[in-house]
């Protein structure tokens, strides 16, 4: 197999063409279904890395593990309460953003978020909504909401 690597700005336009289509379609309810959207690379890359159990670590983790692979420069959290504030700094992905707003629409996913909720739900069984995505200076804020832990239903006869 080769080793042969794709241009970041080709990916970035393709993933753009793509949004936008599904933006065409769908309008801002798109965003709902772009939250799966790095879930492959969640599963094969991160989850056998992630360790924490709490919010503030695992999140912590993630940060880690996307600077290590190139994807963000940083990332930082807050929390306060059910919210978590994120700011990603130094995202591949941030010309895709860009090129959103350029059209006068906020962007519809954010891979390091996604990444980040993935891992609460997967680690803490608790439900993770990506409620905002706003673009900074050079980084973008991200708001999510973290919900309560799944209730257990289980049952024997």
């Amino acid at each position: 197999m080769s080793e042969r690597t794709v241009p970041l700005d080709y990916a970035n336009s393709i993933a753009f063409d793509l949004q936008k289509a599904f933006w065409d379609e769908r309008g801002k309810g798109a965003r709902f279904r772009m939250t799966t959207v790095g879930r492959a690379y969640f599963q094969e890359r991160c989850l056998g890395r992630i360790e924490g159990t709490e919010v503030a670590s695992i999140v912590q983790e993630v940060g880690r593990i996307l600077q290590d692979e190139g994807i963000i420069g940083s990332l930082s959290a807050s929390e306060d309460g059910r919210l978590l504030r994120l700011r990603v700094q130094g995202c591949l992905h941030r010309s895709l953003e860009d090129q959103v707003a350029a059209l006068g629409s906020e962007p519809l996913a954010c891979v390091p978020a996604n990444i980040v909720a993935l891992s609460l739900e997967q680690r803490l069984n608790r439900p993770v909504e990506l409620a905002e995505i706003k673009l900074a200076d050079g980084g973008c804020e991200l708001l999510l909401v973290v919900f309560d832990q799944r209730p257990h239903l289980g049952g024997g006869a």
